[in-house]
């Protein structure tokens, strides 16, 4: 399957990135590459995600690292990366739009 990062989840990783990297770039630079290559590995295992629990039903599926969630749906023979945001909180579904 193709892979696809939606503006919204790939600027929310760049986000993430700036962050850390304000107080350590090579480990900014590390879980970056960490999270782009969790997304990168639904290629070959597009199911192999959770459904997000706390909006069941929607197909939204995710993947944990660390305290990173990152968030998808397959779409027309692809998966769709929504949003990559730290785990400690819950998603909502205005800010997959």
């Amino acid at each position: 399957m193709k892979v696809r990062w939606t503006e919204a989840a790939a600027r929310r990783l760049e986000e993430i990135h700036a962050f850390v990297a304000s107080d350590d770039p090579a480990a900014a630079e590390k879980l970056a590459r960490a999270l782009l290559d969790l997304g990168e590995s639904l290629r070959s295992m597009p199911h192999r995600g959770r459904a997000v629990p706390e909006l069941p039903g929607t197909g939204l599926r995710e993947l944990l690292h660390g305290s990173y969630r990152l968030v998808y749906r397959l779409r027309d023979r692809a998966v769709e990366i929504l949003t990559v945001f730290e785990g400690h909180r819950l998603l909502r579904e205005d800010e997959l739009e």
